[in-house]
């Protein structure tokens, strides 16, 4: 029961997100802002959770998840509904550093709390479990985005998402003695820091790994709105096309048990890599919607049997007592990438168009699935 709360949780907390990041780029796109200026207000999403998700990270493992996660239900309420409130391009820029650092503390705890549920043998089950989740959240919230703004408007869209904030926040409120809480608050480790963490080798290249491909993930929410927008799609047709994304994810990770009996993990890794990249390579050449969904629909697959073993791998790696200060240390890595990578191809994207940018992004991606490939070789 405690297991599916978290779930359900999850898909309130990341719809909100997700349909959030579309519609303030769509909306910044609809007052005349540049793509770079819709890169600064994605890098924003991530700015605070850059600097802040270890501290969090440690404030979990102490104090705990009930708290931060009220915390980070409340901000993401009150993000979501800023624009609503008071509409505008300078109110955007609030709205997308409180989103991103609310849905920061949601995020970290649901990853926290799967990995404490369960035994560490059914850890990959539940984090494949907690994938789905985010696959379902991942296709509703461009959904709820796209038809919201061509029913509503942008403005008025931004209300819908409260609602989904609204839920989460109320639930986390009303069924928080269904958190795992700690007896006695746990202690970090003496004489540890997080480069303690960054030296361990097999920790550090999990982190790598997984900040390599949350860029594949996170910049797809970035470049899409701004191509569609250019080649003159609907806001609900932009929608329907990242949706076909988040389908994507929830059917490979459907397939994951069945997988992961048959592939070791770095397997699975090279060629969430190799398939990723190849989709973005594809983009620039094409206009039509059902290429456009075909190709979003690979990139789902790509990237998404990669999460549940890049989480099973990081949690079982996590020194014990400091499971939560790891994911805070991927959470950095992770926002590290989502500040600095939307400011840089929003540059490249408002210089020399947007074709540079996705295959920039197929460049970096390919790279990684050919290092990836070759710790694959040498495991064999």
């Amino acid at each position: 029961m405690r297991f599916g709360y978290v779930i359900l949780l999850t898909i309130l907390a990341h719809t909100a997100f997700t349909s959030s990041r579309m519609t303030v780029s769509l909306y910044a796109l609809k007052l005349q802002a540049s793509p770079f200026t819709v890169g600064i207000l994605m890098a924003l999403y991530a700015l605070l959770p850059m600097l802040l998700s270890v501290a969090a990270g440690r404030l979990i493992d102490r104090i705990g998840p009930r708290i931060p996660l009220l915390w980070g239900n409340a901000m993401l309420l009150t993000g979501v509904l800023m624009p609503f409130v008071l509409p505008g391009l300078g109110t955007l820029f609030a709205a997308a550093t409180i989103i991103g650092s609310g849905f920061m503390l949601s995020h970290m705890i649901s990853n926290n709390l799967v990995g404490a549920y369960g035994k560490p043998e059914d850890r990959a089950a539940n984090f494949s479990w907690l994938s789905l989740g985010y696959s379902v959240s991942g296709s509703l919230g461009p959904l709820v985005a796209g038809f919201s703004i061509d029913w509503l408007g942008e403005v008025k869209a931004f209300a819908v998402m409260g609602v989904f904030a609204a839920l989460a926040l109320s639930l986390t409120f009303w069924r928080r003695g269904d958190l795992l809480r700690h007896e006695t608050p746990l202690q970090r480790p003496s004489g540890h820091s997080v480069m303690d963490l960054v030296r361990d080798r097999k920790l550090r290249s999990v982190l790598i790994v997984s900040g390599m491909l949350s860029m594949g993930w996170d910049l797809f929410t970035f470049v899409m709105p701004i191509h569609c927008s250019n080649i003159g799609l609907s806001a609900s047709t932009t929608g329907v096309i990242m949706a076909a994304f988040g389908a994507a994810t929830f059917v490979v990770r459907l397939a994951m048990p069945a997988l992961s009996r048959r592939l070791r993990e770095w397997q699975v890794i090279t060629a969430a890599f190799l398939v990723s990249g190849t989709a973005y390579l594809l983009f620039p050449f094409v206009t039509s919607v059902t290429l456009l969904m075909s190709i979003a629909f690979l990139l789902g697959l790509g990237l998404g049997c990669s999460q549940p073993m890049v989480m099973s791998l990081l949690y079982a790696a996590s020194p014990p007592g400091r499971q939560g200060e790891v994911v805070g240390v991927r959470t950095t890595v992770l926002n590290i990438s989502s500040t600095g990578l939307p400011l840089i191809f929003g540059a490249v994207g408002a210089a020399l168009g947007m074709g540079p940018v996705f295959w920039g992004i197929s460049a970096c991606l390919l790279t990684g699935g050919y290092a990836a490939g070759r710790k694959v070789r040498r495991r064999a």
